[in-house]
């Protein structure tokens, strides 16, 4: 059985994407709370913090305009809207829980949203989705990636070295 949250997000996934499904096929009478409910009725013998999804997904649901403003840049072959609606949610599922969640290590959310690309996603979600949330993390914390140029010229200086 998933962890406690792990299910969660896959409950948070589920119910981001039904929405904005629901939203797209114009049906007006899609509720975010409603959605939420009947999901977390459906697992609820299974998950012990149902606050963690609530509160992830009502702020993902808020901040998803933000959130795809600040990923943009990071896959530029991909404008937003041509993003699969699954992977764009588990985007902004990732880059929220890395800017919003300190308590969870930056490895776990993204291994935690390459494994729900995995699940949910298509063939190459996973190293799409590992690759845009890996350079939002270096934006976001440049100062635990520093500057690997140097290292990489050093490796080549004294590759050259020995070639000589």
């Amino acid at each position: 059985m998933a962890s406690n949250r792990h299910l969660s997000r896959i409950i948070v996934l589920q119910t981001l994407y039904e929405f904005d499904f629901r939203g797209d096929a114009g049906d007006n009478s899609a509720d975010i709370d409603e959605i939420l409910n009947r999901n977390l009725e459906r697992y609820k013998s299974a998950v012990d913090d149902k606050k963690f999804a609530k509160n992830m997904t009502i702020s993902v649901h808020k901040l998803a305009s933000s959130l795809d403003e600040q990923l943009q840049p990071l896959a530029p072959d991909w404008p937003i809207a041509q993003i699969a609606r699954v992977d764009r949610v588990i985007l902004e599922i990732g880059a929220y829980e890395l800017q919003h969640h300190p308590d969870v290590p930056p490895k776990v959310v993204i291994n935690e949203a390459v494994e729900l690309a995995k699940s949910f996603g298509g063939e190459n979600s996973s190293k799409f989705i590992n690759g845009v949330l890996g350079s939002l993390l270096k934006q976001l914390k440049p100062e635990e990636f520093g500057d690997k140029s140097k290292i990489k010229k050093k490796k080549v200086a004294k590759k050259n070295k020995l070639a000589d």
